[in-house]
């Protein structure tokens, strides 16, 4: 159980944090409710419909609370006239909402000439809450102006925010496969801005992740923060969008909702008095009604709470900057839901302040057809019932459409749009792509005609009749690229059906697939080689290629960039070999189907060749010096490479030639050059080139090397180079006085040893295990003072370690030692070792650490299961390696 002083400490330090990022409550808690409707001449509009006031405008206000309401509600709509313009007294309109006409009725106002802004409080009921709440106003009329823009402004951003996350639940409710498709279409409409890595996880995690950091999904919108700064051009009305630009605010360029938010909080703390104090309520509107929301709850003790709410704006109209997001796109009229795509008017998406909208155009008989218009911040524009189109419009040619309707009691005239009407059995084959159809693979054709946006599905009939559909994308207004599956078809003549929008049957187009000859583009082959390269398309239907009497057979085929390359490799290199550099033979190329087709060919320079001349090996000083390898081939990794070569075609060694040196596998390369230095020329024939195998290739290379040179692009043969190897750092060798026990050799990095022996012979040898990670490890006792190893990097080769033994001081107990002086394993037989465990003899040493210790062979590595006074002492693992990573003469103890 948590104590008392743990708790207060808690609270303690949630204030701290709370206050050390300013953090405002959010507006989550439910408050009453509000009627508005806006008259304006003979018009009367709900509030939701409209987004600003103007003077003259009609004002009906009426409290919806509920009939159990207990507490008593003074409702006083008052107007200001700027920060610096006190309003006057008769700007102010009490209302008992709890009895008489105003309970009954509600409060009817006229906008007075002059006004900008509508304030609208809900204070609770004493005497002298309406000369006290006019008071205040007029004393600080400023401030209150300023409560005006901030609320409408948190309100419009809230708005959209609220959008998006309804959309985004609902989707994840209903289908959340659709949330990667739709979340980009609504963050351009709404201007909300979406993390991209959320759309990459599982479907089920997408939604949470787009909720996240919900105030800073909102992008700046200069539309909304537009209609809110009525009579704002002092220097006071940058202060909103220079807040949501601190750092402190974490948000960056986002919207101001987040200041809004902050500095109505300020404002109102201002004004708090003993008897009363102002909290914010934000609207959501509905209609006619305004269901406010709050971040403070509401008190009805001093000091009382008095709720302020903001109407629009008494400005301007501002309408929105509404434009097609590609104004050259053309839409197909004969789509029942026809989707107009529109951005840079979130609000719009948003609210309802744009109203009666309907999409405008001409008729065949020259009249206006008017068609309703919805927007879609999922679908990312304007949906529009076209179904009365179809039999309505002209059936060719394009059409001209507008949108409009209300900007609140405002006419909107919005973006234009181009359309078109399908056009029956309008599409055909493009030029040039009659013989394209290939079978046994994927092929494309292009279809010409009206209306690409028309297009609705693309299916291919065989000969047999057999349907599928296929994917297919428009090129353009009068052009569709389509993607047929014809891996398992069969040559002969096929149909494009093409179903249309409103268009009736699909219109057939015929098609012929044929069998691929294969495309030739040519052959190539280097003067001196005996392999050239066929280079086209289908190439696996090649049998073979001939130049005079010089046959070529296939060899390896490789595909790249669209293009096949063949290797046809010559029967006869010699005659091959012997081809004139320059000259273009005449080429035949005999197909699988017995087809035979001529060709051009190309015998090009000779490739470059090189001829070595003789290497050398600087070794490092830090490296593993004390072992020797047997091998001249063999290249230390930590070691240096010299090599020379001398230039054999062309005679002399280019400036830009260049040696690349490779892992027989291909798994690492290396180029060397004149321009870094690591190749210089010892004459125009000579180049001495130097290697620097970890800093080209990287700690874990080994293996057989090879290099090539280069010259202008063109390579020439591989040739072998040398064997890199890791060396294992070998730090010393400790043996008892007994013959018969093993030695204990110790070092770093010792799972670069394959295996090691006591002689040159290389008998009964100890493997060392893959993956070892030990620091010391049994080996047996050397018969000529030398250790004999093999690398696992070349364990072909036997390599000798010049590290002198060193005897530990003999101990009473190891003649007694029960074992002592038995027979040698049988010839032939090793020992492998076993890091968890110690090493066993192969002539039968027991795995059980209770059991007699096995027979140690002489010059075996047979390890005492117990450790004995005298013997070598346990390991302690060097400093720096893991807790626990000690290895004893009967093997490493720990695992990895």
């Amino acid at each position: 159980m948590v104590s008392r002083c743990s708790r207060w400490l808690l609270l303690f330090a949630t204030v701290l944090a709370g206050a050390a990022h300013a953090v405002p409550a959010p507006f989550d808690l439910a408050g009453p409710t509000l009627e508005v409707r806006v008259t304006r001449g003979e018009t009367t509009l709900p509030a939701s419909q409209v987004p600003n006031l103007a003077e003259g405008d009609r004002l009906w206000i009426k409290a919806d609370l509920p009939p159990t309401q207990s507490a008593h509600y003074l409702m006083v709509a008052a107007f200001l006239s700027g920060s610096t313009n006190p309003p006057p007294e008769s700007w102010f309109f009490p209302c008992k909402t709890w009895t008489g006409k105003c309970a009954r009725d509600g409060l009817t106002v006229t906008v007075p000439p002059g006004a900008g802004q509508v304030l609208v409080f809900l204070a609770p009921a004493t005497g002298g809450d309406f000369r006290t709440l006019r008071n205040a106003v007029r004393g600080r009329p400023g401030a209150f102006v300023r409560t005006s823009q901030d609320l409408n402004q948190a309100e419009l951003d809230r708005s959209r925010l609220e959008r998006y996350l309804v959309t985004i639940r609902a989707l994840d409710d209903a289908d959340p496969s659709r949330l990667k498709d739709v979340a980009p279409l609504l963050a351009r409409s709404l201007a909300i801005k979406v993390d991209d890595k959320c759309l990459d996880r599982s479907p089920e995690l997408q939604a949470p992740c787009l909720m996240q950091g919900r105030e800073s999904l909102i992008l700046n919108d200069g539309h909304s923060t537009s209609m809110v700064e009525a009579l704002t051009s002092t220097p006071g009305s940058d202060l909103l969008m220079e807040a949501s630009a601190t750092q402190q605010l974490g948000y960056g360029y986002y919207s101001p909702y987040f200041a809004s938010v902050l500095d109505i909080a300020r404002i109102f703390d201002s004004f708090r008095t003993a008897e009363y104090q102002y909290i914010p309520a934000l609207v959501s509107p509905q209609g006619d009604k305004l269901a406010l929301t709050l971040n403070t709850v509401p008190s009805f003790y001093d000091p009382k709470s008095v709720l302020a709410v903001a109407l629009p704006a008494v400005e301007p109209p501002q309408p929105p900057p509404l434009h097609a997001v590609d104004p050259k796109e053309v839409y197909c009229a004969s789509r029942a839901a026809l989707l107009l795509p529109v951005e840079g008017a979130p609000l719009v998406f948003s609210t309802d302040y744009a109203h009666d909208l309907a999409l405008s155009l001409s008729g065949k008989d020259g009249k206006t057809i008017d068609l309703p218009a919805r927007a879609d911040a999922a679908q990312g524009g304007f949906v529009v019932d076209a179904s009365a189109l179809r039999a309505a419009v002209p059936a060719a040619g394009s059409i001209r459409a507008s949108l409009h309707g209300y900007w609140g009691f405002e006419p909107y005239q919005g973006p234009r749009f181009q359309l078109r009407a399908a056009a029956a059995d309008g599409w055909s084959l493009a030029a040039g792509d009659e013989d394209a159809l290939i079978v046994g693979r994927q092929d494309t054709v292009h279809l010409r005609g009206d209306g690409a946006s028309c297009v609705e599905s693309i299916a291919l009939k065989d000969a047999a009749g057999q349907e599928t559909r296929v994917d297919w994308k428009a090129d353009g207004a009068d052009a569709v690229e389509v993607k047929l599956p014809l891996q398992d078809a069969q040559p002969g003549p096929m149909s494009l059906l093409v179903a249309q929008y409103g268009g009736g049957a699909p219109q057939a187009i015929p098609v012929q697939a044929f069998a691929d000859a294969g495309r030739l583009d040519g052959f190539a082959i280097h003067a001196g080689d005996a392999q050239g390269v066929l280079k086209g398309s289908r190439l696996d239907q090649v049998a073979g290629l001939s130049i005079g009497n010089i046959a070529f057979v296939p060899g390896v085929l490789s595909s790249a960039h669209g293009s096949d390359e063949l290797a046809m490799v010559a029967q006869d290199a010699q005659a091959a070999a012997a081809l004139a550099s320059g000259s273009a033979p005449a080429a035949k190329v005999k197909l699988k189907d017995g087809r035979v087709l001529r060709l051009a060919a190309s015998v090009d320079a000779p490739r470059p060749r090189v001829a070595l001349i003789a290497k050398s090996v600087q070794a490092s000083a830090a490296g593993g010096g004390n072992i020797q390898l047997a091998n001249q081939d063999e290249l230390p990794q930590d070691a240096a490479l010299t090599f020379s070569v001398r230039a054999q075609s062309p005679p002399a060694f280019p400036r830009g030639a260049t040696i690349e040196v490779a892992a027989a596998d291909g798994s690492f390369s290396a180029i060397l050059g004149l321009g870094d230095g690591s190749i210089r020329l010892e004459d125009s024939r000579v180049a001495v080139a130097t290697l620097d195998p970890i800093k080209a290739f990287g700690p874990s290379a080994f293996g057989p090397l090879q290099f090539r040179v280069r010259v202008d692009g063109v390579a020439g043969d591989w040739q072998p180079l040398a064997t890199l190897v890791r060396l294992p750092m070998l730090k010393e060798l400790q043996c008892p006085q007994a013959p018969d026990l093993a030695c204990k050799l110790s070092g770093a990095d010792l799972f670069l040893v394959d295996s090691v022996s006591g002689s040159p012979q290389f008998d009964h040898p100890v493997q060392v295990p893959d993956g070892f990670p030990g620091y010391a490890m049994p080996v047996p006792r050397p018969n000529d003072g030398r250790l004999y190893l093999k690398l696992r990097d070349d364990p072909s080769v036997v390599n000798s370690a010049a590290l002198a033994a060193q005897l530990l001081p003999p101990v009473p107990e190891e003649a007694t030692r029960p074992g002592a002086g038995q027979a040698d394993p049988k010839p032939g037989h090793g020992t492998v070792f076993n890091p968890a465990g110690g090493s066993a003899a192969a002539a039968g040493a027991s795995s059980d650490p209770a059991a007699p210790p096995a027979p140690a062979a002489k010059g075996a590595a047979a390890v005492p299961a117990q450790q004995q006074p005298g013997a070598v002492e346990p390991v302690s693992a060097p400093p720096g390696a893991p807790p626990g990573d000690t290895n004893a003469p009967s093997g490493p103890q720990h695992t990895s």
